[in-house]
């Protein structure tokens, strides 16, 4: 005790020598300290590992002049860690990755990964680079939980889904947040809380996959139970990854909560500094949303899709002494693939995924008797989209006969997802039809009435512009309706009728002259076994009455396999077996392309 009293004189008298009260210098405000982070974030990449166009066995181009894939974001990835410091930087991605390229497509069917435990190509990819956190996307689901779940045990990293809810326990299916740390030297750590948010899309587009095991709920109001659970935990910066646009509509209708709500999050939920934008392929960087309760300034960024660009974001924070960080500003910048060379360890870890693949898709299937292009097939009957037609019609009669609807006529739905596939005159490849049909949809068969079919094609046939009196078709300026915002595969061709479209009546009154192809007017009570793919019939594109139409065939065959089997049994692709053109286009009937 005594000692102690000694040593307060002696503080004393120093502090009074120097004209320093004790209370003044207890009360002297701490100093402040400023530190920089860096948030790097992709979305979208969509199986695409590199700049390499699988399907047209070349470099990817674009006419912006933008390169693709993982293999340049690595090299960004390196680049930023190089200039502020691996420690200042956080990875993430915004999901949509295990579905949309043929590696991802061979890896998951042909040598699945499920079956070999070999790691995942998309999980040897992100690990290389070395991620820090990511969300699933709507494609996540589309070859089932057990990949999913196969990929989440290879990722070095957190795979994050708040939504998405185990049925039975009632509990998220995967990571609802995780929160990275990063250290500042000489002061407190900075603590980043990263949650993950993908659109409830899934439970129609995979609801084979995914009924009576996951529900998708509310991307809104899961961000408001879980952003303060990361706040109290002690997040200094909140992230969110969600997996929607923004504008808070739906392709699907009011059944399910919004598709694309990310600007609603932001403007509704307090607490959150980033939300990254993905699922619509957009390249926005930067957006500002004012939120309602605090008046904050909340930071949406989109990078581009399949990699072209990332979305950098550099945090200046601020803390008194060592109390937390605070946000002070965010700067954003799009990093563009095209600047960057692709990272030679990247491409060597992913070297026996990618030439897998090429083999795969290099095999020869038939001989097309002549080219066969899908330029025109949006707006004129072409031979190659009756390709998919004619084997589509084929396999659902087949499973139809010795059934109750064996003699009910067969229509088949097909949607023109490339303008750039062609089959060309001789050897036709697996690249050439996995080019042509991009997806991996199964075939369904559903059970529709003359009246039903007529709808739908009157709800397709929106994608078209109306033509004014006096007017002629611009297929560059009136197709994709309304102003450039339906996209090619949400219009649908239908085969196994005869139909035209006049563009010059308005939406819902297009449909005309609907014959079968005897020239027998279709009557609105005629019944028909109508083939479609899994995506249209469970919702995908809100077309009406096909998701509720009874189902009369769903063998869960990939109609991409389909279409090369039935090559492969032919030997040869000749329009003259399958080609009957049967729709058009007119204006007050006069044929509109010739």
């Amino acid at each position: 005790m005594r000692t102690s009293r000694i040593a307060v004189g002696l503080a004393a008298v120093v502090a009074l020598a120097f004209g320093i009260t004790p209370n003044a210098s207890a009360h002297q405000t701490p100093p402040t300290r400023t530190t920089h982070l860096t948030l790097l974030a992709t979305t979208d990449v969509h199986g695409n590992i590199n700049n390499w166009d699988y399907f047209r066995n070349a470099p990817y181009t674009e006419r912006t002049g933008d390169t693709k894939g993982l293999a340049s974001v690595a090299s960004i990835v390196k680049s930023v860690r190089a200039e502020k410091g691996a420690r200042n930087v956080v990875v993430v991605d915004n999901g949509d990755f295990l579905q949309g390229t043929p590696l991802d497509y061979y890896f998951a069917v042909q040598e699945p990964v499920t079956q070999t435990r070999r790691d995942h190509p998309m999980a040897v990819a992100y690990n290389t680079i070395g991620y820090d956190a990511q969300v699933v996307g709507n494609h996540e689901f589309n070859y089932g939980l057990p990949l999913l779940n196969a990929y989440t045990k290879d990722a070095d990293f957190p795979v994050l889904g708040a939504n998405a809810i185990n049925v039975k326990t009632g509990r998220p299916y995967l990571k609802p947040f995780t929160m990275i740390t990063r250290a500042v030297p000489g002061g407190p750590s900075i603590k980043i809380g990263v949650i993950g948010l993908t659109n409830p899309g899934s439970a129609i587009w995979d609801k084979a996959n995914v009924e009576g095991k996951v529900r998708f709920d509310d991307m809104v109001t899961t961000a408001a139970k879980w952003v303060p659970v990361v706040r109290h935990l002690g997040a200094d910066i909140v992230v969110v990854l969600a997996h929607g646009g923004v504008g808070g509509g739906s392709s699907y209708g009011t059944d399910l909560p919004a598709e694309n709500p990310d600007d609603v999050i932001a403007a509704k939920v307090p607490g959150i500094d980033v939300v990254v934008v993905g699922h619509t392929h957009l390249d926005v960087p930067e957006t500002w949303v004012t939120n309602e309760a605090t008046g904050k300034q909340v930071l949406l960024t989109q990078p581009k899709n399949w990699g072209q660009t990332v979305s950098e974001v550099d945090f200046t924070l601020s803390a008194k002494g060592h109390g937390d960080w605070t946000v002070d500003s965010m700067v954003t910048t799009s990093l563009r693939s095209k600047n960057y060379t692709e990272d030679a360890k990247f491409t060597r870890a992913l070297k026996y995924y990618n030439d897998k693949t090429l083999a795969y898709v290099s095999q020869v299937v038939a001989q097309s008797t002549q080219e066969l292009p899908a330029t025109e097939s949006r707006y004129k009957d072409t031979a190659i989209i009756d390709f998919i037609q004619n084997v589509q019609t084929e396999t659902v009669k087949s499973a139809m006969a010795g059934t109750s609807y064996a003699s009910t006529p067969v229509l088949s739905i097909a949607a023109p997802f490339s303008r750039t596939a062609v089959f060309p005159q001789g050897d036709v490849t697996i690249r050439d039809i996995a080019g042509l049909y991009i997806y991996d949809n199964t075939l369904q068969a559903r059970l529709m009435t003359g009246q039903q079919v007529k709808d739908y094609l009157e709800y397709s046939a929106k994608y078209f512009a109306q033509v004014p009196a006096g007017g002629t078709f611009d297929p560059a300026t009136m197709t994709n309706a309304p102003g450039g915002a339906t996209p090619d595969y949400n219009y649908d061709i239908i085969s196994g009728i005869n139909y035209d479209i006049d563009l010059s009546q308005p939406q819902g009154s297009r449909i005309v002259n609907m014959t079968m192809s005897d020239g027998t007017p279709v009557a609105m009570s005629d019944q028909f076994v109508v083939a479609v793919n899994n995506y249209r019939a469970s919702g995908g594109g809100n077309f009406p009455h096909i998701a509720s139409a009874p189902v009369v065939y769903n063998d869960l065959k990939e109609i991409r396999q389909l279409l090369i089997d039935w090559s492969l049994a032919k030997g040869t692709i000749d329009p003259a077996d399958f080609y009957v053109p049967s729709w058009r286009l007119t204006i007050n009937g006069v044929v509109a392309v010739p």
